[in-house]
């Protein structure tokens, strides 16, 4: 927590205690709104067993254009790896242009998941960890 977050920080920490302990399909079911208040359109929800790895879809319309983006949700509590990132895009090869990874984990992404999400040549992965959310939420 950073200095001055003080009671802020505290609250956050309260919402991913809730967020933790909601079912993983409420997980989704809750990002998948989350996305539709952004602006999302034609938001489906594809976790079920033998997903390969997607939760969800939706598309993004921005002006004239829109573009799909194929999101993934994690509960952790802590930090999530470049691995992570790795199997997501994998996962979403051949499907879309852009992916979204939602964490409950208030540790962030690693330095290496950061760089793995950017990384030039690769799918884009938008990184959304527990802190972003609750701002979001």
């Amino acid at each position: 927590m950073a200095a001055g977050d003080g009671e802020l920080g505290s609250w956050k920490n309260q919402v991913i205690d809730q967020l933790l302990l909601v079912t993983l399909d409420g997980f989704e079911r809750l990002a998948q709104r989350l996305l539709r208040e952004a602006g999302f359109v034609n938001v489906t929800i594809l976790g079920k067993s033998g997903d390969g790895g997607i939760d969800g879809v939706g598309v993004y319309r921005l002006s004239l254009v829109s573009f799909t983006v194929y999101f993934q949700c994690k509960r952790y509590r802590g930090t999530v790896t470049a691995g992570a990132v790795r199997d997501f895009r994998g996962a979403m090869a051949g499907r879309g242009e852009k992916g979204l990874l939602i964490t409950t984990g208030t540790g962030s992404f690693t330095r290496d998941a950061q760089y793995e999400a950017s990384r030039e040549g690769a799918l884009p992965v938008e990184l959304i960890d527990g802190d972003r959310l609750c701002d979001l939420l």
